[in-house]
């Protein structure tokens, strides 16, 4: 299929090129951003304003719901006829972090584009980049938090206009995790971030979040397109209404799913980090951590989960700040564990049973 085609096929109708000039301005102004916005990074400014000029950048008739969309296969940009490139916006932003994050094979074929996994033909982590690029897009271009509702689901984000759900739970994961971890990866497109929370919680947690805000895009999209067959097809009054029955389906659906993912990451995080509580500065730092997570959290007419763990975590703190000689007991299990396990690896080493590199991994 020619490149042509598939741009059809992807509902993109191109109306005409931008100038060199609103490139060279686009590319100049997102350069500035990212070393504003991260100096430590120490980021290659001359490549990466080289490579943002070399971009094709079109204004184009999109699908409904899309404002911009980076196309790979031909390094595309194309903006909606509505885009104002007067000032850098987080959706500008947005799209040209996309093509930063390409990395290929040998052979010049994409392989991973930040979380995305371009070798499984089912693209498994698509929402977890979409929300980790909107998240550093917005940061990028000081987006102010505001307080917004969604399918019953209110919440503070810095994105209410972009993928604001998935965004919510990317940041509750970055909040645990750490900021900076989250943008290396979505920069660099690398799996510090993935495999920090899978340490901390587990590979399922992983999995489960990130199939789930697959998922929540997946239904959301599906809501768009039933609004728009409905508003084009007004007549069907019999179609209309099964699709209006479908939407409320899904708006269900979707509130069930982000309060389920939301509980997973709660629990699964400090369910695992209260056992790593051995002094009390621990027990001080672990406390203000669940309390300040309440914050990150969307709360709909009913939803008592948070506030029920809650209480349940501080009387377990309680239990173990009342009994010092737990916190002792758990300090020389923990030392014992680890001290016979380094012993016991050092010992294979001398002996030469493991190599020298999976010692010092280990070790590390």
């Amino acid at each position: 299929m020619s490149i042509k085609s598939e741009i059809k096929k992807e509902g993109i109708e191109v109306i005409r090129a931008l100038d060199s000039y609103t490139i060279n301005s686009i590319a100049s102004n997102i350069v500035q951003i990212l070393k504003n916005t991260f100096p430590e990074k120490n980021l290659n400014s001359p490549k990466i304003f080289s490579d943002i000029i070399k971009l094709n950048m079109y204004i184009a008739k999109l699908p409904v719901g899309c404002s911009a969309k980076y196309f790979y296969k031909n390094k595309s940009i194309y903006f909606s006829v509505d885009t104002s490139f007067d000032e850098i916006s987080d959706l500008i932003v947005h799209e040209c972090i996309h093509y930063l994050q390409e990395r290929v094979n040998k052979y010049g074929k994409l392989i991973r584009l930040g979380f995305c996994d371009f070798t499984d033909s089912s693209l498994p982590g698509t929402g977890l980049n979409e929300a980790a690029v909107q998240l550093l897009a917005s940061k990028c271009v000081n987006k102010k938090a505001e307080t917004v509702t969604y399918f019953d689901l209110t919440f503070n984000t810095i994105s209410p206009d972009f993928y604001p759900l998935e965004c919510a739970l990317v940041n509750q994961i970055s909040y645990l995790v750490g900021e900076d971890v989250l943008f290396d990866s979505t920069l660099n497109s690398n799996d510090n971030f993935k495999n920090q929370f899978i340490s901390l919680t587990s590979k399922e947690t992983f999995e489960l979040v990130q199939y789930n805000i697959d998922l929540l895009i997946e239904m959301q999209e599906n809501i768009t397109n039933l609004n728009s067959y409905n508003e084009t097809h007004s007549d069907y009054v019999n179609k209309v209404q099964r699709n209006c029955n479908k939407i409320e389906e899904f708006k269900a659906e979707i509130k069930k799913v982000f309060l389920d993912t939301q509980n997973t990451i709660l629990t699964a995080y400090f369910d695992n980090t209260i056992n790593l509580i051995y002094t009390k500065d621990a027990i001080s730092s672990y406390r203000t951590k669940l309390y300040n997570f309440r914050n990150l959290i969307a709360v709909s007419d009913g939803y008592t989960y948070f506030n029920k763990y809650y209480i349940a975590k501080m009387s377990e703190l309680e239990d173990i700040a009342d009994d010092p000689l737990k916190q002792n007991q758990k300090s020389l299990v923990v030392y014992k564990e680890s001290f016979i396990k380094t012993l016991f690896n050092r010992i294979k080493y001398l002996l030469k049973l493991i190599p020298k590199q999976s010692y010092l991994e280990k070790e590390n």
